[in-house]
């Protein structure tokens, strides 16, 4: 890996990526501490370390939520809308048929992505901002008083701004921008969470924490990489004059074929009812204060919570693969093409068996999910005295799914400067 960043380096194209992409984070983290004005600031530290979902939208945001800075809504907003595109382009046939074209279908929906991003982040802000005002953090909330409104206007210009820094990063840097946003955001709180632990710290549990942070990135890294390789044989098929000649691939279908989003599904489900049960507890009317109380205080039982999380997250898990894969579109494919599964026949036995494999692989990338969504949970009574040092699976998971990406898309930059000058 230090080979390859050294080599990286050395080349004058790849070090002008590297150094763009560097550049473009450091704007980033400078904007995240330019607050908006409006705001307690005590009370709104107190609300974030009293409430989970907005400390996972904070995680999204890069902290800049918790100190509502210009971009403290980050990428939340764009993130929704991509899922929202990608859910629809499996129900609409305009948009399937638009996703077919190719290059040019892919930047039309990415264009559509942005479109629908504005009104989200609007609603997102107005929403932000009404539970700020109803825990007491922002003493005045009038949708028709300008103050308001500048504060939704630049709430949805920082994710607009942030969704164009992470664009131009995917353009003219290396890796994916919305993902290294994200992944900026997370490391840019490590340093803080260090300097707490130094403050009062415990060697035992540190050594212990670390030796347990470096076995889960392994087996995350080992079940990201995993995959199952389908052999697919292709015969020899004459299209017009020419004659294509027959050969052997693999189809990967990969083990974690969902990535992070169940997780974000699943949390942002469980944290909805105790949301919305926090708004009722100051209620004049006795009963309904007592049921918002007991409904609060039951979904954040620890027992409760974290049974219900990893439900939640492993049933997400096989919905969103079984919405992204399709196992009849891959076999229809195939055969159109000539391709076959060695020993399975074309068509609904070919589709049968990917259901069945898909099945399989499935079920050990939603238990590792599962098991990654609840570790925090799990762990936070054990490591109570790291200063808030975490071990986030969620944040975690991002962290190194970003950097395995990049030192891949590092690797196939130097290799095909190797094949080119081998050529010349």
């Amino acid at each position: 890996m230090f080979d390859a960043l050294i080599n990286a380096f050395r080349a004058p194209d790849i070090r002008r990526r590297i150094l763009f992409v560097l550049g473009a984070l450091i704007v980033f983290r400078l904007l995240a501490h330019v607050p908006v004005p409006g705001v307690d600031r005590t009370a709104l530290t107190n609300l974030f370390n009293s409430n989970a979902l907005l400390g996972l939208l904070d995680l999204f945001s890069g902290g800049g939520l918790a100190t509502f800075s210009v971009v403290g809504m980050g990428v939340n907003p764009y993130i929704n809308a991509s899922i929202i595109m990608q859910l629809m382009t499996g129900v609409i046939p305009g948009l399937q048929a638009l996703q077919r074209e190719g290059e040019y279908g892919r930047n039309r929906i990415n264009q559509y992505t942005r479109y629908l991003t504005v009104p989200l982040a609007v609603l997102q802000a107005y929403g932000f901002l009404a539970i700020l005002h109803s825990q007491n953090v922002i003493p005045k909330f009038d949708l028709l008083s300008l103050e308001t409104i500048t504060q939704i206007v630049t709430l949805t210009a920082g994710t607009v701004l942030l969704m164009w820094i992470g664009e131009l990063i995917t353009e003219r840097g290396i890796g994916n921008g919305i993902s290294f946003i994200i992944f900026a955001g997370i490391v840019g709180r490590v340093p803080a969470a260090i300097g707490r632990f130094f403050e009062n710290p415990d060697w035992a549990a540190g050594i212990a924490f670390v030796a347990l942070a470096v076995i889960v990135v392994a087996a995350i890294v080992y079940i990201q990489e995993g995959q199952r390789r389908i052999p697919i044989q292709y015969a020899s098929r004459v299209r017009g004059r020419r004659l294509y000649q027959g050969g052997a691939t693999f189809l990967p279908l990969r083990v974690n074929q969902a990535g992070v989003i169940p997780i974000i599904f699943a949390v942002s489900i469980i944290l909805f009812p105790a949301q919305i049960a926090s708004y009722f507890q100051t209620s004049q009317v006795t009963v309904v204060a007592d049921i918002a109380t007991a409904v609060k205080n039951f979904f954040q039982a620890i027992p409760v919570y974290a049974t219900l999380y990893f439900i939640l997250t492993v049933g997400f898990t096989y919905f969103y693969t079984a919405f992204t894969f399709k196992p009849d579109e891959t076999a229809d494919q195939l055969r159109k093409n000539g391709g076959f599964i060695p020993g399975i026949r074309p068509g609904n036995p070919t589709r049968d068996y990917l259901q069945k494999v898909v099945f399989r692989i499935t079920s050990a990338g939603a238990l590792f999910l599962g098991v990654i969504a609840v570790l925090p949970v799990l762990l936070s009574a054990v490591f109570t005295s790291l200063g808030g040092l975490g071990l986030g699976g969620t944040a975690i998971l991002i962290v190194v799914s970003v950097v395995v990406e990049t030192m891949k898309q590092l690797e196939a930059q130097l290799m095909m400067r190797n094949y080119e000058g081998f050529i010349r």
